[in-house]
This record gives structure tokens, sequence and C-alpha cells, in this order.
């Protein structure tokens, strides 16, 4: 891992800032440059205005990647996966972390702040930013839930 990897942009809710702190440390000490959105203490915030933030910045392409975390994850991967282009994943083992690279092209991934340990945690950060996408039938998968809002017979 290191500079080889985009900018990473971050956001959590206040169950999630001290993991995020912790991811957040890990990246920067591996030489990953970080955008942090928010938010930056522990006084209760409502998790979509961060999640929207991050997911709203990976649709435009500002940022390839995106990591957003909340208590569970549930509702951070449920607002960032309202986006065009956005393909957030809720993975809270290194498998899932890892499949959500290779065979879906995963761009933001989602933690749970409550869920995880900090070791874990920085594992699935570690795994998911090193795995490469395989492309081939899993791109022809995504083509065709890209297209889910253009209008056709379902």
């Amino acid at each position: 891992m290191g500079n080889d990897i985009s900018p990473i942009i971050m956001g959590c809710d206040h169950a999630a800032y001290p993991l995020k702190e912790k991811i957040k440390a890990y990246l920067m000490q591996n030489g990953i440059q970080v955008q942090d959105a928010g938010t930056h203490d522990e006084t209760s915030v409502d998790y979509p205005d961060f999640g929207v933030c991050v997911a709203s910045s990976v649709s435009q392409g500002k940022y390839a990647r995106g990591i957003l975390l909340c208590g569970t994850g549930i509702g951070m991967a449920m607002v960032a996966n309202r986006f065009p282009h956005v393909r957030a994943a809720l993975c809270n083992d290194l498998y899932s972390a890892i499949q959500s690279r290779r065979h879906n092209n995963a761009n933001i991934l989602v933690l749970g702040g409550r869920v995880l340990g900090d070791a874990l945690a920085g594992e699935i950060v570690r795994v998911w930013l090193e795995t490469p996408f395989e492309g081939g039938r899993h791109q022809l998968r995504l083509d065709k839930f890209d297209g889910f809002g253009e209008s056709r017979n379902l």
C-alpha cells in the first residue's frame, strides 16, 4: 500500500468517530492522502449528512474511492448506494472486502464502528485497497445495474 493509491475521502458519524480517526492515521502512515469530510468529534450528528458528502464526491469523480463509517455501517451503505456510479460495500470480514473489489469494483468501503475491532477494521481497509477489480464477466454484470436508472422494460 502506498503512493499508488489515489487520495481517499472519508466520513463518519459520531458512533464511528474513534474508528475513523484510527483508520485515517493508518492510511496517512502508509502514504495515502485523506480528505476528512467529518464528523470531527463524538457530538451526535446525522449520518446522512456525511454519507451524502462522501458519496456525491465519489459519484462525481472527485475521488476514486471513499470510506464511510457509522455505528453499524448499514445507514451509510444505504445513503451511498443512492448515488450514480457508487458501489458501496458494507464489509465486516476480509472475504467480503476482497470480493467487493474483485467482483463488484466497490468504490466506497463502509464499516461499522460499533461492530468491528480496530485490528480487523485495519485489515479490511488494507485488503480492500490492495485488491484489484478482475473485470471481464464482472464488468458485464456491473454494466447491467449501472443502467437501472434508464427507462427500460424489466
